[in-house]
């Protein structure tokens, strides 16, 4: 079998490169006229940002669900230092945690690593100034319930993880979590008498 030459097959190749154009043309066309897929490719392109919008909203109420569950707990536990059961009983911060960590049931065995409690007495109401409004928690926390007419200040701070993305950067306190804080100031009852 002789081996035909270069140049005679040139004019075929020109042709079936033609021909394979042509088909390519006809199928883009073709793929640009129908409208069978368009609903699942509109759907596609929608359906990201809804989710990350509808994920954002549940986690924001999340949030906000802890912060007010968090402000009762320390509302309801508070109280039981300003009658005087928390220096009767000789309770410790622990033990006050775990009080306050079973007002916050919901939250199950998460709240004691994320939940940091500190109790403070001051002179006056005026010397709380921006203590109470202080949003990073103190390290150490004090536990000082105090005694009868002491002006005690009970803070909060719990750290919830978030997982939308752009929550994370829009609600983060540190590392991707979110602090939640809530405080009470009081004034406790004259128990002793």
């Amino acid at each position: 079998m002789a081996h035909r030459p270069l140049l005679d097959r040139a004019p075929i190749d020109r042709a079936r490169r033609r021909l394979a154009r042509l088909g390519l043309t006809r199928t883009a066309v073709r793929f640009a006229r129908a409208e069978r897929g368009a609903t699942a490719v509109e759907f596609a392109l929608v359906s990201i940002p809804f989710l990350l919008l509808v994920m954002a909203i549940i986690e924001l109420g999340l949030v906000f669900l802890v912060s007010l569950t968090l402000e009762s707990a320390i509302i309801d536990a508070g109280r039981t230092i300003r009658t005087g059961e928390v220096q009767g009983a000789k309770t410790t911060a622990a033990d006050f945690e775990t009080a306050v960590c079973g007002k916050m049931n919901w939250l199950g065995d998460r709240c004691a690593g994320a939940l940091t409690l500190d109790v403070r007495t001051y002179a006056d109401f005026a010397s709380i100034g921006g203590s109470a409004a202080n949003a990073t928690a103190p390290d150490p926390p004090a536990w000082d319930p105090g005694q009868a007419g002491s002006i005690v200040l009970v803070r909060a701070y719990y750290t919830w993880p978030l997982v939308t993305p752009l929550l994370n950067t829009g609600l983060q306190s540190a590392d991707g979590k979110r602090i939640i804080y809530a405080a009470a100031a009081f004034m406790n009852e004259p128990y002793e008498q």
